[in-house]
Parts: C-alpha cells; sequence; structure tokens
C-alpha cells in the first residue's frame, strides 16, 4: 500500500514538472525576451539589469549585469568601506518544460571588475583589493508566471572564480602589493529576479 501512494505521489509530482500557463511557444504567442531586474541586488545600491532571450523551445540565453559606482574614497583619499564593481554574467539555460517557465538549469560565465575595500563579510576588513575576476559556474533555478506579461524567478549557482588583483593592506594607504590571485570554489550566483516578459 505505501508503495502505491509513494508511486502515486511521484507520477503526480513528475506531471506537476510539466505543467505551464503561459501559452505554447509553437502557436505562436509565447513571450521572446525578458528584461529583469535581482531584487536583493539592489539592496547593495548595485544597479543591475537583464536581458533573456528564448533561443528554442526549451533554451534560452540570459545576460545580466550589475554596476555598482560607489568607491568610498573620502575628499583626503581615504576609503571607507566599497563594494565598487561591474558584474557581467552571460547563461545559457535549459528548461525542463518551456523557456521562461518552470524549472531550468544554467551553464553561467561571470566576469568582474572590482574595488572593494573594509567589507568584513568577505574577509576584507581593514584591506582594499582592486582587480578582475573570470569563471565558470551551474546554476538552478525557478520560474513562476504571475500573469501574462510579469514573473519572478528564484536561482542560485556555484562553481570556480578566478580572480588577479592588486591588494592594499589598508583601506587608506597606497602600498601596493601586486600579482596576487585567489583560485574560488563556491556559491557564484544567488538572486530573486522580477521579470517584464515582451
Amino acid at each position: 500500500m505505501k508503495v502505491k501512494k509513494l508511486f502515486f505521489a511521484a507520477l503526480l509530482l513528475c506531471v506537476s514538472l510539466c505543467t505551464y500557463a503561459q501559452t505554447e511557444i509553437g502557436k505562436g504567442k509565447a513571450p521572446v525576451v525578458g528584461l529583469k531586474t535581482n531584487l536583493p541586488y539592489w539592496g547593495t545600491a548595485t544597479f543591475n539589469a537583464g536581458l533573456e532571450f528564448r533561443l528554442a523551445k526549451k533554451w534560452s540565453l540570459d545576460i545580466e549585469a550589475g554596476f555598482n559606482p560607489f568607491d568610498g574614497k573620502n575628499d583626503d583619499g581615504t576609503y571607507d568601506r566599497s563594494l565598487k564593481h561591474l558584474r557581467i554574467q552571460p547563461e545559457l539555460r535549459y528548461w525542463f518544460c518551456e523557456a521562461n517557465n518552470g524549472h531550468f538549469l544554467g551553464l553561467h560565465v561571470p566576469y568582474y571588475l572590482y574595488n572593494v575595500a573594509d567589507v568584513k563579510l568577505i574577509g576584507l576588513e581593514d584591506e582594499r583589493r582592486e582587480g578582475w575576476g573570470a569563471g565558470v559556474g551551474l546554476s538552478y533555478g525557478y520560474q513562476w508566471m504571475l500573469s501574462k506579461h510579469w514573473s519572478m524567478e528564484a536561482t542560485v549557482g556555484v562553481g570556480y572564480i578566478y580572480f588577479e588583483y592588486d591588494r592594499y593592506p589598508c583601506t587608506d594607504c597606497g602600498n601596493r602589493e601586486t600579482d596576487r590571485h585567489k583560485n574560488y570554489f563556491g556559491p557564484t550566483q544567488a538572486a530573486l529576479n522580477f521579470i517584464y516578459l515582451f
């Protein structure tokens, strides 16, 4: 009896993965472009936007960019906390049911230019780093249709990023240590996107 209930629950779960609330692509009315923004990213004073293009029924290309112009530099040349950066991240996505709806897996390639200082959370208390980074990662996400043109998306990703930077051992001194690098393995993406579909 338990096996039948378990089988029935698994069957319902599989069927629900392929249900959707938007028009099928074959009928020519499904969205082909989405304009998005990552809501939590705004909490770091980072301007961000993205475009997602449907390539085929189950494939899309997402291109996101984030820019934080605030360097924390004072009039006397010293630095306060700074998260100044430019992030560009293309991602190829495979959708389990249909592009822009439901579950997806992604392959993303992030690129960063940055000048960060005095950020305890990432281990930069009382120091500044200026450089670039590039990597590759895998992501999983889900997109919910809210109406014909509006949707929400949650996604997380892990991967590898190579960082190359100049290190300044204190936030307001000019003693630069050059040719430093770091290999990073871990979370590379977390987003809650609000999307308008065209």
